[in-house]
């Protein structure tokens, strides 16, 4: 990988660990306020995306971090605002948490790790190492662990998030890793939950 590559894209990435902020707002002001602020800043991005795709405008200072695939189409991040969203709005305060920061340290990680250090790539997906989906997978437990309270728990949202960030190429991946990941994880606990009680 080129160096102005792999330099665009850990620009790219670190824009996304902004959900750091997103959580904090979570856990500090609750459900509603973080809610408003993704649902004004969703609001805003749009927007920004209206003029972008239909008019053709070029967004100052970002422009040039967006994907080919992305030059008319959303981008990653209104996905990913949509889909923390209704994480938040669905799951539990630690799950939704974890899946947020899943999708994007997770995703992170294998993108930089697998682009940087990829050597054995997997066959039949397009651009995706080995050595990037340990490292996300990796990242996924260590985030697990620090919000969940259950390891079984923490392996299912983890290897869900790893799994659905492998195999996406055409959709969007922050938007299917929160959903789906979430939702595994809100579904064990239901699971969990029932087999402690027949027991």
């Amino acid at each position: 990988m080129h160096r102005e590559d792999l330099i665009r894209e850990v620009i790219r990435k670190a824009i996304h660990l902004t959900s750091i902020i997103i959580v904090l707002t979570y856990y500090f002001f609750g459900k509603e306020a973080v809610l408003l602020l993704l649902t004004v800043y969703l609001i805003v991005v749009l927007g920004l995306e209206y003029f972008r795709i239909e008019w053709g405008e070029k967004i100052p200072v970002v422009h040039s971090l967006y994907r080919i695939k992305e030059a008319d189409r959303l981008g990653g991040h209104v996905f990913f605002t949509i889909g923390s969203i209704i994480a938040i709005s669905v799951f539990s305060k630690e799950i939704a948490s974890a899946a947020i920061l899943m999708t994007t340290f997770g995703d992170t990680s294998a993108a930089i790790f697998g682009k940087a250090f990829g050597r054995t790539w997997i066959k039949g997906l397009n651009n995706r190492a080995y050595e990037g989906c340990a490292a996300e997978l990796i990242v996924d437990i260590i985030i697990g662990l620090f919000f969940l309270p259950n390891l079984i728990l923490v392996l299912v949202m983890a290897a869900t998030a790893t799994i659905v960030e492998t195999v996406t190429d055409k959709l969007d991946d922050n938007l299917l890793i929160p959903v789906f990941s979430g939702f595994n994880g809100q579904l064990a606990v239901l699971i969990l939950t029932y087999l402690n009680y027949l027991s």
